[in-house]
């Protein structure tokens, strides 16, 4: 039996009405805000963040259709729930860049290739980017991650293996390279 907020989902989709769809998933470090486009995933709020603030930026930067549909998260949610739970090494999930652009998206692309289970140093990512010297962008570029764990921030370390910073902290940040086995 659908609810009367997925039929309103499902209507405004039909419709053209809905750019984000947003739900929040449960993990073990506290509720999850996923937003996606038709182009994919576009955000993962982390349970540091607002997620007033993180709607809020949604509705400014993307479009102010911006709706609560958890059945476009399903794929996400199940996907992040198997990770996780230790089961899934690899997302499948298309993402939708349109918050990030220029170093921030190149430093953003070459995280989203770093293997389950090995990590980078800023200087390793900063390169791979285009700019060796970029080490403080590439820095930056991971603090503005919009989609964390799915584009794997947390793998990015400083030179020497220190961990450096995480949005969602530093604990957390260290469980997630436990979860891997890096750790």
């Amino acid at each position: 039996m659908k609810t009367s907020l997925e039929h309103l989902a499902e209507r405004a989709a039909a419709e053209g009405l809905l750019d984000v769809a947003y739900a929040t998933v449960d993990s073990p470090f506290g509720s999850l805000l996923l937003a996606t486009t038709p182009r994919g995933l576009v955000r993962v709020g982390l349970p540091t963040y607002d997620p007033d603030e993180t709607l809020e930026e949604l509705a400014a930067r993307i479009s102010p259709r911006v709706l609560e549909a958890p059945a476009r998260l399903d794929d996400a949610r199940r996907e992040l729930d198997l990770y996780f739970a230790g089961r899934l090494t690899e997302f499948d999930l298309a993402i939708d860049w349109q918050l990030t652009g220029g170093f921030r998206e190149k430093v953003q692309r070459v995280i989203g290739r770093i293997p389950y289970g090995q990590t980078r140093s800023y200087t390793e990512v900063a390169r791979s980017a285009g700019n060796e010297r970029a080490v403080r962008a590439a820095g930056t570029a991971c603090g503005s991650n919009p989609v964390p764990i799915v584009v794997p921030c947390h793998r990015v370390l400083r030179t020497g293996g220190a961990l450096g910073g995480y949005g969602g902290g530093l604990p957390m940040k260290r469980a997630l390279l436990k979860l891997e086995g890096i750790l």
